[in-house]
């Protein structure tokens, strides 16, 4: 079953973000778009390329109102040693989500049954705390940072602007869909 149009189940979870540990809940993500961006492990291969391409692109999402939440099943202890030990994962300035309890994969449906570690899933979160979009990848496949900001700068498009939809490829600025009986069968 999808998650899609579902909205996020509660959560308590340590983390780590601009040195500190902080607590963060469901509660808050209400009212900002959120990505969470789940990998399997600290101190691993692709991990680390794709949580440096997303802190590439931070500030971009910043600019769009959305905060980033990478999360993997390691502790928010282990989070901040990675981010003390690798130059990559120094560049993160967006919060690191301690899992080790397994809550938050198990409520995103990405915990890898008797692994213990999340498959590659992104997830778009609206305002409302309702998941708009999911990616989720094998092992070795690691994911873009521009196609994730082309995907909710599309998401956020459709929200604000009921009746239309964006097409395959949608750049922010192209023409977007508006569905109607007049479209069928000529696109």
């Amino acid at each position: 079953m999808s998650l899609v149009n579902t909205k996020i189940k509660p959560f308590k979870a340590q983390a780590f973000k601009n040195g500190k540990f902080i607590e963060v809940t469901e509660a808050d993500l209400a009212g900002k778009w959120s990505v969470f961006f789940f990998y399997p492990a600290d101190f691993t291969f692709v991990c680390p390329t794709e949580l440096g391409d997303v802190a590439d692109h931070y500030e971009e999402f910043q600019k769009l109102g959305v905060e980033i939440y990478s999360v993997s099943t390691d502790t928010h202890f282990t989070h901040k040693a990675w981010h003390d030990s690798s130059e990559t994962i120094a560049k993160i300035q967006y919060t690191m989500i301690g899992d080790p309890t397994h809550e938050i994969s198990t409520n995103f449906e990405v915990l890898r049954p008797g692994q213990g570690l999340a498959d590659r899933g992104t997830f778009v979160v609206d305002p409302a705390g309702v998941i708009q979009a999911v990616e989720i990848t094998a092992e070795g496949i690691g994911r873009d940072a521009s196609d994730l900001l082309r995907k909710v700068k599309a998401a956020q498009y459709v929200a604000s602007h009921p009746g239309e939809v964006c097409p395959a490829k949608w750049q922010e600025g192209e023409k977007t869909l508006a569905p109607s009986l007049d479209l069928v069968g000529k696109i």
